[in-house]
């Protein structure tokens, strides 16, 4: 076994965020594709036993959960490349930022989940926080942290790939640049940073993959 090790799907979000964090760092590590959906294997039930989901990022044999822990943990242990600012109040303010993103993932997602006078209610959330992530978040700055991608936008690094898949698939608009100029910018200033843009799953592939999921979803809310 390789000194790193990601277990992941290729399909999550949340393991891309770790992906481009080992990359931006310049860390060798072996990917493990996971089946967690359908068989989850016995090396996914013994180093996430807690959760059993993906990712988990294995460093010599020790396992780590949970991706924004993951990130910390890549940026504490390879130190080049930072990912978080060295002031500690900007650090705090990125940590802020991360944590938002966090909780408001359900918000900025349930437009997907729904469909009906209930999409319109989720929509409607989704771009009351995307204005909040868009002003009080991005504002001016070209990343979150400034001149130089960081560690909240690979937290946000969803909307610039995934979002616009599950937009389409919802019948919504997604992140336009005449509703949110500012985010929009960022998605192509993210998407153009080679490591970004070299790693990303098939659209194609997610279309198909998301459609199914959603019809799932879908119909388990209505039963």
């Amino acid at each position: 076994m390789s000194q790193v090790t990601v277990l992941g799907a290729w399909s999550s979000p949340y393991v891309y965020r770790v992906i481009w964090a080992l990359k931006l760092k310049g860390v060798d590590y072996e990917y493990v594709e996971e089946d967690v959906l359908h068989n989850k294997s016995d090396r996914l039930l013994k180093y996430n036993p807690v959760h059993k989901k993906v990712p988990v990022l294995v460093h010599a044999g020790k396992p780590i959960a949970e991706s924004a822990v993951i990130l910390e943990y890549i940026e504490e242990t390879w130190p080049q490349n930072p990912l978080l600012p060295k002031d500690p109040h900007e650090r705090a303010l990125a940590r802020f930022w991360i944590k938002f993103g966090e909780d408001k993932f359900g918000a900025l997602f349930g437009f997907f989940m729904t469909e009906g006078e209930q999409q319109v209610k989720a929509t409607k959330e989704r771009q009351e926080q995307l204005t909040i992530l868009e002003e009080q978040g991005l504002g001016d700055k070209k990343f979150f942290g400034g001149d130089e991608i960081g560690m909240a936008d690979l937290e946000f690094g969803w909307l610039a790939w995934w979002m616009d898949v599950m937009s389409e698939l919802a019948g919504v608009k997604g992140i336009e640049a005449e509703t949110f100029p500012r985010l929009h910018a960022w998605i192509q200033r993210f998407k153009d940073i080679p490591t970004i843009k070299e790693h990303l799953p098939d659209r194609s592939a997610m279309l198909t993959y998301f459609k199914g999921g959603r019809a799932i979803l879908l119909a388990s809310a209505k039963s």
